[in-house]
């Protein structure tokens, strides 16, 4: 790929988070082999504030030059990002700490997917990329359908069986194809990883593929606007693949690195259903039980049993003084209700998964009065319905 002098991105490299070898953008990649690990994307960070933000707009491409799209004629947007922060009033009395909960739920395909696949398609099209397949527990799934439909790409789903209708329909109702497979996540990556190699498609598994996380990271530099460069004393988020988690830290780094943030880093929570805890067995135990096993969660997207970024998780959490804890889905569905009814916010059962951790935090001692806490939901309650 030819990347012009008046390229949009501040993009320079790929890398290796671990050894620090370097891939060239310009090609297609996945992940680095040299490691086993995601590779991220390094950039200039040298530019004054007002040569980097693009002030006039308000989805994530506000962010263009700290993005790998070199070709603005490439981006892919559904008008995804700009997702409004919420103060919850009267659970912060309740509890007292101040809540704040970034709203996810409000982007294109109603969910925070659609922030890494517009990066990841965007990309994709400008290098070549005509035929993309994900394994997906449903939202990115949808996602990558709107987005492909959206470029003029063959999106291939490949899906659990149990998956919610709702979410299903959306696939095809943009055009994907979708295959349905008994199991979790996993089972469907395996099956993805057939159909890349049979077909030639790109495999946008999480991770897999650089620029997800690039999308992503675009909630960390939203958040820090928002609070006008002083972030929260504690981010909980809800973890599956650790897509978002990690992306955020990466965006409150690259801010360190451009003198944007001048105060503490929040330490960044780590939630799992008590159904699917692979990153919670490896936070308390030093390593996933060799017999670890899984069922599904009515929280569909932190039903992740084998996380590919687990290594880099556990560095977010060491680096943050964070920690990572568990909910049940019976809490999952009371926290759904509990929110509803003070609030007046329907949550997606992951959101919900925050608030619970949340009250966990408040009465271990781990979160103090008065602190200032983030909780993310990530989707909208509508589409979890059968």
């Amino acid at each position: 790929m030819h990347i012009t002098q008046h390229s949009t991105s501040l993009a320079t490299a790929l890398q290796c988070p671990n050894c620090g070898r370097l891939y060239n953008i310009g090609d297609v990649q996945s992940y680095a082999t040299c490691c086993n690990q995601p590779l991220f994307t390094r950039y200039r960070l040298d530019q004054p504030l007002h040569q980097v933000v693009d002030i006039n707009c308000h989805t994530i491409w506000r962010y263009n030059r700290l993005l790998p799209v070199f070709e603005e004629q490439n981006i892919v947007s559904l008008g995804e990002g700009g997702t409004p922060l919420y103060t919850l009033s009267a659970l912060s009395h309740q509890h007292e700490v101040n809540i704040q909960l970034k709203d996810e739920s409000v982007n294109p395909t109603g969910s925070f997917k659609a922030r890494g696949i517009s990066v990841a398609i965007s990309k994709a099209k400008e290098l070549g990329i005509k035929h993309c397949i994900i394994p997906t527990a449903g939202n990115a799934g949808g996602a990558l359908s709107a987005y492909c439909a959206k470029a003029g790409m063959k999106a291939t789903v490949v899906m659990p069986r149990h998956t919610p209708l709702t979410l299903q329909t959306e696939c095809r109702m943009y055009g994907a194809e979708l295959i349905l497979v008994d199991g979790l996540i996993s089972d469907c990556g395996r099956r993805a990883q057939q159909l890349v190699a049979q077909t030639g498609g790109f495999d946008m598994s999480t991770l897999k593929e650089p620029y997800r996380l690039e999308g992503k990271k675009t909630m960390g530099y939203e958040i820090a606007e928002q609070l006008h460069w002083l972030l929260p004393d504690v981010i909980i988020y809800p973890t599956g693949g650790g897509t978002g988690l990690i992306g955020m830290w990466k965006a409150f780094t690259e801010m360190k690195q451009l003198g944007w943030l001048t105060g503490k880093l929040p330490r960044m929570v780590v939630v799992q259903s008590a159904n699917c805890d692979p990153v919670v067995q490896l936070f308390r135990q030093g390593a996933i039980p060799t017999d670890f096993s899984a069922t599904p969660s009515i929280a569909y997207g932190l039903a992740v049993p084998t996380p590919f970024a687990k290594d880099l998780m556990m560095d977010v959490l060491q680096q943050s003084n964070g920690t990572a804890l568990t909910v049940t889905e019976t809490e999952i569905t009371i926290g759904m209700r509990n929110i509803a009814s003070t609030e007046g916010l329907l949550l997606s059962p992951e959101g919900s998964a925050t608030y619970m951790a949340m009250q966990h935090l408040i009465a271990d001692g781990w979160i103090q009065e008065g602190e200032n806490v983030l909780l993310f939901n990530t989707g909208s309650w509508y589409k979890y319905r059968s």
